[in-house]
């Protein structure tokens, strides 16, 4: 559903992408993660035709960004990190505006309209001016008027920023719901948790360049960090086991031992149950997103 290849831009001096390569499955979730001036916005921009690229190719549902953008624009919804909605008019008001817009014609504007008040649970507030609304009820409105064509793509710039947490997980399950009904999504995002729960695929942003790509749990296996924590029943048991296991940290009962595979705890629980050392809990503790985060784009916790 989008394709990029060797995409680059520059402004002055500075270059944001760098060649950058990327393909989108249709019915996904794509997200791109990297730390501020990565090239994140920059590479949504240019894909929803806002920003032309200097080299390389992007097309989005079949159509050039360069060669066919009206082609694109009708394809797409655009949610940017900044909400886009008009303050001095009601929710219903706004949602009517853009159907108006976007030429649905009387009728269909007020049907659509009732229909996105709907699914985003913002009927009892249609009326109500938008001082009156929450932050993440202002984000809902945001993200409702970019659905009012029914696009196949939708770009999502940063789209939980400052909301609260249950706001964030509204609008996590509104995304879900989309992708359930086949919509294509490109997220931004500098929320490692947000990416780790939407997305199908990561791509790591640097300096312009995708450092890494892949599945969340792929990404998770390129660094190291697992470990193993063992609780035991008393402190000599605990002693003696640290004793059996030399790279392995003590705290009070529980015994933290690197390795965070299937082969790493079988080995351990061996040479412990050949000792007479039982283990009265256990986990496996294996790196998560931040720690992909920090080893491929060299920030710092």
């Amino acid at each position: 559903m989008i394709e990029i290849s060797g995409l680059r831009k520059a402004y002055g001096k500075k270059t944001v992408l760098d060649g950058i390569d990327l393909s989108v499955a249709a019915g996904s979730v794509t997200a791109l993660l990297g730390p501020n001036g990565a090239g994140k916005t920059t590479t949504v921009h240019i894909l929803s035709t806002l920003v032309r690229p200097e080299g390389g190719s992007a097309s989005v549902n079949g159509a050039d960004v360069v060669k066919n953008p009206n082609a694109v624009r009708a394809a797409i919804g655009l949610t940017g990190q900044f909400s886009a909605v008009d303050g001095l008019l009601t929710g219903e008001e706004n949602l009517l505006l853009m159907a108006r817009l976007r030429h649905l014609g009387s009728s269909r504007a007020k049907q659509r309209t009732a229909e996105l008040l709907e699914q985003f649970d913002l009927t009892e507030a249609a009326r109500k001016p938008l001082s009156t609304y929450s932050g993440g009820m202002k984000r809902r409105l945001d993200l409702a008027m970019t659905l009012v064509t029914s696009p196949s793509v939708i770009f999502l710039d940063e789209p939980t920023t400052g909301l609260d947490p249950r706001s964030r997980h509204t609008m996590w399950d509104i995304v879900r719901s989309l992708v359930a009904d086949g919509t294509t999504v490109l997220l931004t995002t500098q929320y490692l948790d947000e990416a780790d729960e939407l997305a199908n695929r990561i791509a790591v942003l640097d300096g312009g360049r995708i450092v890494a790509e892949g599945t969340p749990a792929e990404l998770k296996r390129l660094v190291p960090g697992g470990h193993l924590e063992l609780q035991f029943g008393s402190a000599s048991d605990a002693a003696k086991a640290q004793g059996l296991l030399t790279d392995s940290t003590l705290d009070e009962l529980t015994l933290s031992v690197p390795g965070g595979g299937v082969g790493a705890l079988r080995s351990v629980l061996d040479r412990l149950d050949a000792a007479g050392l039982e283990v009265d809990d256990l986990s496996i503790h294996t790196p998560d997103l931040d720690d992909v985060f920090f080893a491929l784009t060299g920030e710092k916790k």
